[in-house]
């Protein structure tokens, strides 16, 4: 199954000039969803993970299942002022500006290996941040994957001394 298939591209969104990777084809055909998952699952098969964190908010559509699969527990990591109890907060540049992202702080226990899941990999600024955040809170990353990878963006740059997977690279 070709995965790729399965992403739509979306241009002039958000933005005008920019091309959208849309997981939302793959979301809705369950076989491909069921494939994209299984593929996650069996490349983790291995790791010693102790959690699975997905990213606000297309990374939670690949952390829960991936999480359910592997029997272990799902951590969410949100935008700032989305999680109602004591957090630790990354803050992190964009293009234009900063944003920040948080994890309840009985999240993650010291020492846990964590499997940090997100959607897509673009610039990489998102994905640190939360890499940071998952240290911040006394654990350690034990991979990177996501489902899309921008490979043009160059987001592996900014995350030297991770091992990172994708499934799909464009």
């Amino acid at each position: 199954m070709e995965l790729e298939d399965y992403i739509r591209d979306v241009p002039d969104f958000p933005v005008e000039g920019v091309l959208f990777k849309d997981i939302t084809p793959l979301l809705k055909d369950p076989p491909a969803f069921r494939e994209a998952i299984d593929r996650l699952a069996g490349r983790y098969a291995g790791v010693d993970v102790d959690c699975v964190v997905g990213i606000d908010a297309r990374g939670f559509f690949l952390a829960a299942p991936l999480a359910f699969v592997m029997g272990k527990p799902m951590v969410p990591v949100r935008k700032e002022g989305k999680l109602p109890s004591e957090t630790y907060r990354v803050k992190y540049e964009l293009e234009y500006g900063f944003d920040a992202v948080e994890v309840h702080r009985d999240a993650i226990n010291a020492g846990d290996r964590v499997l940090i899941v997100d959607d897509l990999l673009a610039t990489g600024g998102t994905m640190a941040a939360a890499a940071k955040l998952v240290e911040q809170a006394g654990g350690r990353v034990a991979g990177i994957a996501v489902l899309v990878e921008l490979t043009d963006l160059d987001g592996r740059s900014r995350l030297e001394g991770y091992d990172v997977y994708s499934l799909i690279q464009f």
